[in-house]
């Protein structure tokens, strides 16, 4: 009986294998798709940041 338990051992360490290299190689749905727009909304973050004039100019023209 004891060899029975010590059996159960890898077998559930393969069971628990099996589940995650499922898990791991399952299809996900967000791909290239989610990447591109998450870089179209970077450049346009960095387009608006450059757009902004900088205040630094117009008060050394002042003085």
């Amino acid at each position: 009986m004891g060899a029975l338990l010590w059996l159960l051992i890898p077998v559930g360490a393969g069971l628990v294998a099996a589940a995650w290299s499922s898990w791991a190689l399952r299809h996900r749905k967000t791909g290239d798709v989610a990447e591109l727009a998450g870089y179209a909304r970077f450049r346009d973050a960095m387009e608006k940041q450059n757009s902004v004039p900088d205040p630094t100019p117009a008060a050394s023209d002042s003085a």
